[in-house]
C-alpha cells in the first residue's frame, strides 16, 4: 500500500485521478468501482450515497452516484462504459462506510465494462505512477494531507 500526503494509495487499482475514483479488476470484465481515500478527505463527512440501479447504462464521465455530505452534493463519475451490475446496498444505510473503509465496504458499484482494454489505457496504476500523479493533484488542489 503506498501512501502520499498521508492518504492510503494501494497499488494494484487502476485510478482515475481527475475523478478520484478507483477501479478494481474482477477478472471476468467487470471493475468494482470506488472512491479513493483522497476524495473522502475532500469531500468529508457522508451522510448519504445514491446508486444507480442495477441493469442501468453507464457511459465514460457520467454519474454511477449522487454522494451528499454536510457541505456538497455531487456526481460521482466513472472512467468507463459499461452497465451496472451490483450495488453496495449496505451505503443505503450506512453511508460512512465510505468514509470508514473506500477501499473495502464502501465500495460503490461493480460495472460489466464495455471495452476494458482500451478504458484502462486512459488510466493510471502501479505505485510510481499513482503517487506521482496524485501528487501532482494534490499540490494543484493545494492540499495539505490526510
Amino acid at each position: 500500500m503506498g501512501q502520499i500526503r498521508g492518504c492510503e494509495i494501494p497499488e494494484h487499482l487502476y485510478y482515475d485521478v481527475d475523478n478520484n475514483i478507483w477501479l478494481r479488476e474482477e477478472g471476468d470484465g467487470q471493475v468494482t468501482v470506488g472512491l479513493t481515500s483522497y476524495a473522502v478527505e475532500l469531500l468529508g463527512e457522508v451522510v448519504s450515497c445514491t446508486l444507480r440501479t442495477v441493469g442501468k447504462t453507464v457511459k465514460k464521465e457520467k454519474s454511477c452516484a449522487t454522494v451528499e455530505t454536510r457541505d456538497w452534493v455531487g456526481p460521482i463519475k466513472v472512467p468507463v462504459d459499461g452497465e451496472i451490475v451490483a450495488v453496495n446496498d449496505r451505503l443505503a444505510v450506512a453511508p460512512g462506510l465510505i468514509n470508514e473503509d473506500p477501499y473495502g465496504k464502501g465500495w460503490l458499484v461493480r460495472i460489466q465494462v464495455t471495452d476494458w482494454e482500451n478504458s484502462k489505457a486512459g488510466l493510471v496504476t502501479g505505485l510510481e505512477e499513482t503517487l506521482g500523479s496524485f501528487e501532482a493533484r494534490m499540490e494543484y488542489d493545494g492540499f495539505s494531507g490526510c
